[in-house]
């Protein structure tokens, strides 16, 4: 099964000034994706911060993104951990709060062998039945790579349906492509390559840019399935100095640093994310400009 086909965004947890889950202002968030045409909303991920949430902070975000959505939009938690059984807990408590999927990340800092990989999404997808999992690829965080004849073996798992592709190489992605088929959905986890992505038989992006581009990185993909291929490539290609810019510094420092610019309080990252340095501020400031965002702080 797919999950959603075309632009998901990778939501950013809103904290208050006390550092506590801004609850009021993730409810706008929401509504500002509900009315811009977002496919799919991913919620506690490496832009919303999970890391640094509490299991429990971590399960009430989910549960209250489920709430709001209301069955509108596909959600799709974030339950990765270095961790299996960890993994598998916050797996099946994202299951009981009535989540239409799973993206999970390969374990980090101790990492695992390939096989290890396999068994550990093998146990979380039998723990949680039949519900959809994303597998997460994204070396760059993890320092693991996941190889394309192991997603191979992970697309067998009946509720392994798909993988969000990070580590930034087209060529792993045709592979996966080739050997997975068609009925493995296959998402871009980068911005800059989202075009690329579908033209390989990607079925959308997990995107950082869609917080602040919704209807934008919504309509590049539309276009691109509807044949405009002219189209999809003038919105790829024009957004691109600006998603270059949107990780000058560590995600999600400067995606949260636009979101303040365009009226919606998101708060700080937690430590030990900081504040954005003062030249990269401007940099973005100037690069939402050009591009024709209206800057209201």
């Amino acid at each position: 099964m797919t999950l959603f086909k075309g632009s998901g965004v990778a939501i950013v947890t809103p904290f208050d000034n006390a550092g506590k889950i801004d609850y009021d202002v993730f409810s706008d968030l929401i509504l500002f994706h509900l009315e811009n045409a977002t496919d799919a909303i991913i919620v506690c991920g490496t832009t919303g911060e999970a890391s640094t949430l509490t299991d429990e902070e971590q399960i009430a975000c989910i549960k209250f993104v489920v709430e709001k959505v209301a069955g509108k939009l596909p959600v799709i938690a974030g339950a990765g951990s270095n961790n299996t059984q960890h993994g598998i807990d916050l797996a099946v408590a994202c299951k009981k709060v009535g989540v239409d999927g799973l993206l999970i990340a390969t374990p980090y800092y101790n990492k695992t062998t390939q096989k290890g990989l396999i068994e550990h999404y093998n146990a979380i997808a039998i723990a949680v039945g039949d519900l959809p999992i994303i597998v997460y690829n994204v070396p760059s965080r993890t320092g693991l790579n996941i190889k394309p004849a192991t997603v191979y073996e992970l697309s067998k798992i009946s509720n392994i349906i798909g993988i969000k592709e990070a580590g930034g190489d087209i060529s792993q992605v045709a592979e996966i492509a080739a050997l997975c088929g068609p009925d493995f959905d296959i998402y871009s986890g980068n911005d800059d390559q989202i075009l690329p992505l579908l033209s390989l038989g990607g079925k959308g992006v997990i995107s950082v840019a869609a917080n602040i581009l919704p209807r934008q990185v919504h309509d590049l993909c539309c276009k691109f399935f509807d044949g405009d291929l002219k189209g999809s490539l003038k919105i790829q290609l024009d957004m691109l100095s600006l998603i270059n810019t949107l990780f000058i510094e560590v995600n999600p420092i400067p995606i949260k640093a636009a979101m303040e610019l365009i009226g919606y309080s998101v708060g700080r990252g937690r430590m030990p994310l900081t504040t954005m340095e003062e030249q990269h501020s401007l940099k973005l400031k100037e690069e939402m400009i050009k591009y024709g965002i209206n800057i209201i702080k």
